[in-house]
């Protein structure tokens, strides 16, 4: 399939790479509103750069439109490339409220066209084996389901655009840009939250508006307990991985990244021994622990796979707007016991 990128950046090349690893998938063009940046990324790609947004999405041949704009400038190049009949693939989060998402929602039923997100973080091994753990119930009742990003992001980092670190188009900080994809796999694996109670404080960075750092106290539906932790400034040698840890009354699994630190079940079956000789924690670098350059684009290709599928079977793609819209929900709550002092916020 024919694919477009709206953007460029770190975030575009992972996209074109992403898109160029596809079986039948082809980087057709590029618009970004500096015609400059998409000269750079088609020419190194291959395709064809575009200054005006109307003509890149008046290419007829033109049939995936992804997104790699600044969170909060989601909205209305998503808009567009809907109305012009286009399939569209959006970075996370889809955008930075859910009130911005129901309008996106509207929208794509309305042209009959798919509306996906990338949460490139469900589409590994280890994943997938902790998804079949818990719908097979192997961890019995869930007690304890929590994640935590204690990530690093210096004040260069901040420095580097103007829309880092603002409410406007970053739509929050160490949860709404870092956190989201643990956030979105503690949803995906305990299911839905009843309430929040949360902290939130830019502890150690100057000139941004959004939190470095947040802790969240977390009921869930099914009567589990939890907690969201996220951070900015929380510095290590290496970087620390993401980490989602699920305990339960038979069994529990604690991933960090794409391995597992701990996978015990008091009933153990024939896949147990495979998973430890194989997807277990070793000397694994950080997945943007203190870099987001370190990053990998082979969970975009994967995530975009399964949207291409999913348009061809006629299906709704696993990361569709609907399951994006998860974790913008649960960041929001968070947010507003926060600025209302700790309060409990139900969902």
């Amino acid at each position: 399939m024919n694919f477009g990128i709206i953007g460029s950046g770190t975030i575009g090349a992972f996209h074109a790479e992403a898109i160029q690893a596809i079986s039948g998938g082809t980087l057709r063009s590029v618009f970004n509103h500096r015609p400059e940046s998409a000269v750079a990324l088609a020419t190194k790609y291959g395709a064809v750069a575009h200054a005006s947004l109307a003509d890149f999405l008046a290419d007829p041949e033109l049939e995936i439109v992804t997104i790699a704009t600044p969170s909060g400038a989601h909205l209305e190049p998503v808009l567009a490339a809907l109305e012009a009949g286009k399939h569209v693939i959006c970075e996370k989060p889809l955008e930075i409220s859910t009130e911005r998402i129901d309008r996106l929602i509207a929208a794509a039923h309305a042209s009959g066209r798919t509306l996906a997100a990338i949460l490139n973080r469900r589409f590994h091994p280890a994943m997938a084996a902790f998804k079949r753990a818990c719908d097979g119930g192997r961890l019995g009742q869930i007690v304890s389901a929590s994640c935590y990003v204690k990530w690093f992001r210096s004040q260069a980092y901040y420095d580097s655009a103007d829309w880092r670190g603002t409410w406007a188009l970053d739509g929050g900080g160490a949860l709404m840009n870092q956190g989201i994809h643990s956030i979105d796999a503690l949803l995906y694996l305990a299911g839905p939250l009843k309430s929040v109670q949360a902290r939130t404080a830019c502890l150690a960075h100057d000139r941004i508006e959004v939190e470095d750092t947040a802790v969240a106290m977390l009921k869930f539906a099914s009567g589990a307990y939890g907690v969201i932790e996220g951070s900015t400034c929380s510095w290590s040698k290496s970087g620390q991985p993401a980490r989602v840890q699920l305990a339960g009354t038979e069994g529990s699994v604690y991933l960090a990244d794409e391995a597992f630190e701990l996978w015990e079940f008091q009933n153990e079956a024939p896949e147990d021994a495979e998973i430890r000789g194989t997807l277990m924690s070793g000397s694994e670098t950080s997945l943007g622990g203190n870099d987001p350059k370190a990053i990998q684009f082979h969970q975009h290709q994967r995530n975009f796979e399964d949207v291409v599928q999913a348009i061809r079977e006629g299906r709704e793609p696993a990361t569709s707007a609907v399951e994006a819209r998860k974790a913008v929900e649960v960041i929001e709550a968070i947010y507003r016991s926060a600025a209302n002092g700790g309060i409990r916020i139900d969902l």
